[in-house]
């Protein structure tokens, strides 16, 4: 008899797709039928133990009694994590270096090293005081801060958060930041 050849004429003989070249396939050995077989007695199990017996073995994604994977890893509720504005703070004692009637913008403080970044978003916090009239322009800023900065005669305009992180942001450099 003439072997099949794969994907010559008459390889494709059954809708299942092509047929398989001749000795590509074996049959499944049989088991656990009598030690005359070869393959009797403990059936390639081994001896003994949980895995031996009649249904033994674990459940799927079972770790010995450590906590399971699927138990560990949080999978429940909503996270904000995407769309989290990050804020560089500035307490009001780091503006006592400034002059009187001074504008304090997120640029002058990165150039000043009182910040990291002029990209991502400053909030101001009312830790310190100060007698400077200052016109500060910042994203978000403390109740007790902006009291401090308006009791010694300066203002405190906020902007929009540099750092939009939605869904059409970009991160640090995305949202208002681009719009220049």
């Amino acid at each position: 008899m003439i072997a099949a050849q794969p994907y010559a004429a008459g390889a494709y003989a059954s809708i299942d797709g092509p047929r398989r070249p001749a000795g590509a396939t074996r049959s499944r050995r049989v088991i656990g039928r009598g030690p005359g077989s070869g393959r009797g007695g403990t059936a390639g199990r081994g001896t003994k133990g949980q895995n031996a017996r009649s249904g033994g073995g674990v459940r799927p994604g079972f770790e010995g009694g450590q906590m399971p994977l699927y138990r560990r890893v949080a999978r429940r509720g909503f996270s904000n994590k995407r769309f989290r504005v990050e804020y560089q703070v500035v307490n009001v004692a780091a503006l006592a270096g400034f002059e009187d009637d001074s504008v304090v913008t997120a640029q002058i403080l990165a150039e000043r090293g009182l910040i990291k970044s002029a990209e991502a978003a400053v909030k101001l916090l009312g830790d310190g005081e100060i007698e400077r009239r200052l016109e500060v322009q910042v994203a978000r800023v403390s109740e007790g801060a902006r009291r401090k900065i308006e009791g010694a005669g300066g203002s405190v305009t906020l902007l929009a958060a540099q750092q939009d992180g939605g869904p059409s942001g970009g991160g640090a450099s995305g949202g208002m930041a681009s719009a220049e």
